[in-house]
């Protein structure tokens, strides 16, 4: 039996090693990866209290083994070892020990936390700043620049090296608003204004960045993603510019200052949108003014994910976009289970396909210029 008990504890220990080598530091959401100042300050408070984790453990588990095999119990003994209780210098030493312990872990944590957990203060905003108001609904996210006049859905454009300021709100339940590589976790409370800020830096990779709702709240959370993407300060100017070039809906009746050409499937498509019911709950600007409880689309071309990120949407890919996008509008819930899109064909519509792929090509024309596709950074993280 004690052989046998030494073979299971030895297969398992490989069996676990075995396992640690299929971990990786580097995937597109790891907390182990940080790429901005605030998640790497967490990040070596991490490490360095998981060292001095080790040496407890070690030295622990030390004393454990010795004493194990120095005081076994031997056959026909039934000797008491000698106590060490009321030994007054061992005890105060391990008080000792665990009170520098204690302020190895309490001094960097609390220094930690004030570096990078303060609220921004109103007096402290300055106009480089970017301010960006968060929502959080079942099971997508709004992002709303006030300071420029820009609504959008599932992707958050930032320059990189500002300091990004986010308002966050939820609309229904909790939520939670997680980028790892790029900032803190904090959570979206219906009624209360919660605040989270990050910055980028020289060392941040300009690209996609992958987000998660890390709270669960029902229904479809687990495709509750989103993407910040870190714009140099060229490409943000020029997404702003995307947006604050479309004139608003009261001035023009026609959205045909985001078309991309004049081409008979775009055009059925712009008047199936609002014909299908899409544009009561959609806004987008110049065209419809939707529901402020619904992904805003305008310049929707320009995105690279769909469904709050379940499906990709490469810029360099359009018809992998358009077989995505129209996956989509033919049946949500196959996509994304529990979401409140509606599916607007029954199944044996003769004018399903026809029409889907018509919006579907209205709606990628959104947001482009000539013939090209805009570009959006780089892939960081795919």
């Amino acid at each position: 039996m004690p052989n046998r008990r030494w073979f299971r504890l030895i297969g398992l220990s490989i069996l676990f090693i075995l396992l640690l080598g299929g971990c990786s530091f580097d995937t597109i959401q790891s907390a182990l990866d940080p790429q901005a100042p605030i998640p790497r300050a967490q990040h070596d408070l991490l490490i360095w209290v998981s060292w001095l984790s080790l040496i407890v453990i070690l030295g622990v588990g030390g004393v454990l083994f010795v004493s194990l095999i120095r005081f076994r119990a031997k056959a026909n003994d039934d000797r008491i070892p000698t106590q060490s209780h009321g030994n007054t210098a061992l005890e105060i030493g391990l008080i000792a020990l665990a009170t520098v312990i204690t302020i190895l872990v309490v001094v960097p944590s609390v220094r930690t936390i004030f570096k990078t957990e303060g609220r921004i203060q109103a007096e402290d905003i300055t106009a480089d700043d970017i301010i960006v108001n968060v929502t959080g609904y079942q099971w997508w996210w709004a992002f709303d620049y006030p300071d420029l006049g820009i609504t959008t859905a599932n992707e958050l454009h930032i320059p990189k090296g500002k300091r990004v300021i986010l308002n966050l709100a939820s609309a229904d339940v909790l939520h939670s608003f997680w980028v790892p590589k790029l900032s803190g976790k904090r959570d979206l409370i219906p009624n209360q204004d919660n605040q989270l800020w990050f910055v980028t830096d020289e060392n941040t990779p300009e690209g996609v960045y992958y987000g998660q709702c890390a709270e669960l709240c029902l229904g479809a959370h687990a495709y509750m993603r989103f993407r910040v993407i870190v714009d140099s300060e060229a490409d943000f100017a020029t997404w702003i510019d995307k947006f604050q070039s479309i004139a608003p809906l009261q001035a023009s009746t026609q959205a045909s200052v985001q078309l991309v050409q004049v081409d008979p499937q775009i055009e059925q498509g712009k008047l199936l949108f609002k014909q299908k019911g899409c544009g009561a709950c959609h806004a987008i600007k110049g065209y419809s003014g939707g529901a402020p409880d619904k992904p805003n689309l305008t310049n929707f071309g320009l995105r690279n994910s769909l469904a709050a990120g379940v499906l990709e949407m490469p810029a360099d890919d359009l018809e992998l976009k358009k077989e995505h996008l129209m996956r989509w509008l033919r049946d949500p819930q196959e996509v994304k289970p529990t979401n409140r899109m509606p599916t607007l064909w029954a199944q044996d519509d003769p004018k399903a396909d026809e029409e889907i792929a018509a919006i579907a090509a209205y709606l990628l024309s959104l947001g482009n210029e000539a013939e090209t596709q805009a570009s959006v950074g780089g892939n960081y993280g795919n």
